[in-house]
């Protein structure tokens, strides 16, 4: 009989000795479009009864709104689950880390309310994860300028250093938070030298190096009793007795680096198997994949987009919808809910249900619209092209459904929903073949409706 065919509990040693399955499994949450679907409000949901609550990859150019007893908290590095305070929260290797902007964002949201009371107690950042220092963030900046003069078109980063600051890890220059909290005198050697490389390579570049220096040694004092072996964290919690592990995705399937609209994603795996390589989880021990889906889509910066509506029915979703960056303020660009593109979102993280979110963004509409193939020059495409320029040129056939005209708010079940905002959910459960979990009508956590 073959290997593959044996449950891996029959599986032994020549001694006899059977060898223990995975324990604990972590449970990820993950944007499912161009990201601002509302993850963090199904984490903050998620995360009430969780243990820990992790981060894997991207940096405080993500933006996670949370309300909590009317208290609207805006997340960029930290978990969304820090406000639960009887869990643990990690920050792992795969995350880039601003510190000015991490302890800027904490004193921020401590000023709005009391969820964030204590959570340098209850914060743990890996030792392996990679430091974006001020000057990633003047190159951020040069960069999208030079793009602009050269190709008359930048990417619409948010400016905030994380695609040099991941340059730098894949040029192995990079600086990691392991290197702040040892021999300070080895770190400052090596932080001179990487401002120099940049200072080489962009003569504009101004960098302060020896008060940025001085900065980086006093956040060094305040990091060291935060820092932990994230790989030997996560294997203990793992292992361990029965633990509630929640992994939060930042940026979202489309902005992924290999799977995403390249060039205009951004600098991480934001999919599935970003959680393996930015936190040391072996894949065996994913359970649960939860993609986040906006009940229209949305849109930030540059690149093709479909099913944009430049018209009454996107400026309706844009302001009713609040489609506001939370990191930049930029304006969102929106249009119909594209399931070409949740489709192959699910392709590549295989979705275990899904949340649907903003629902009732779409109450005043006498017809909804949802994109359902594409086609170039008459012909149908069997797949998401990984082209931009075909992308740009796509016709896209559309299955009209008719509205509900009237206010879904109120709604705590699915049979309390209108009929026609009902079948809009099946619909998209029949088309991706993947059932949703959640349905959200509002901004609280008390307006996600749990199907099942």
């Amino acid at each position: 009989s073959s290997i593959f065919e044996l449950p891996l509990s029959q599986l032994s040693h020549g001694s006899g000795t059977h060898y223990k399955l995975p324990q604990n499994k972590v449970t990820v949450v993950l944007g499912a479009q161009w990201g601002d679907e509302g993850k963090g409000k199904v984490v903050d949901l998620l995360a009430m009864d969780a243990d820990i609550v992790c981060r894997c990859q991207g940096g405080n150019n993500a933006g996670h709104t949370v309300v909590v007893d009317s208290v609207e908290y805006d997340f960029h590095l930290l978990p969304s689950g820090v406000l639960n305070k009887k869990a643990v929260s990690f920050i792992g290797n795969g995350v880039v880390i601003h510190l000015p902007g991490l302890f800027e964002e904490a004193e921020k949201n401590l000023h709005k309310g009391k969820g964030l009371h204590g959570w340098e107690e209850r914060l743990k950042i890996s030792d392996r994860a990679h430091i974006v220092f001020n000057f990633h963030q003047a190159v951020d900046g040069i960069q999208e300028q030079q793009r602009q003069q050269q190709e008359g078109k930048n990417l619409g980063t948010t400016k905030k250093g994380i695609g040099p600051a991941y340059s730098s890890k894949a040029a192995r220059n990079g600086l990691r938070v392991c290197d702040l909290v040892s021999d300070f005198k080895v770190f400052e050697d090596k932080f001179r030298m990487l401002a120099e490389h940049f200072l080489t390579m962009y003569p504009n570049l101004k960098v302060d190096i020896d008060s940025e220096l001085n900065q980086l040694k006093e956040y060094a004092e305040r990091l060291r009793p935060l820092v932990t072996d994230g790989v030997y964290f996560m294997h203990k919690a793992l292992t361990g007795p029965s633990k509630k592990i929640l992994v939060e995705g930042a940026n979202a399937a489309l902005l992924d680096i290999d799977f995403g609209t390249y060039p205009f994603v951004t600098s991480s795996n934001c999919t599935v198997g970003g959680v393996c390589t930015g936190l040391g989880v072996p894949p065996s021990h994913v359970g649960r994949v939860y993609g986040v889906v906006k009940a229209y889509t949305t849109r930030v910066g540059v690149g093709a987009f479909p099913t944009e509506q430049n018209n009454d029915v996107g400026d309706l979703l844009q302001s009713k919808g609040r489609e506001f960056g939370v990191t930049t303020g930029r304006r969102r660009r929106c249009g119909w809910l594209d399931l070409i593109l949740v489709r192959y979102a699910h392709m590549v993280n295989g979705f275990s249900a899904i949340a649907l979110t903003k629902l009732d963004i779409l109450d005043t509409l006498p017809e909804i619209k949802v994109a359902v193939a594409y086609k170039v020059d008459g012909k149908p495409l069997p797949s998401f092209p990984a082209n931009m320029d075909v992308l740009t040129r796509v016709s896209v056939d559309y299955e009209t459904l008719p509205g509900w005209c009237c206010s879904t708010e109120a709604a705590r079940s699915l049979e309390e929903l209108p009929q026609q905002a009902q079948n809009y959910i099946r619909f998209i459960e029949n088309f991706l073949q993947v059932p949703v979990k959640w349905v959200g009508v509002g901004k609280s956590r008390e307006s996600m409706i749990k199907l099942f």
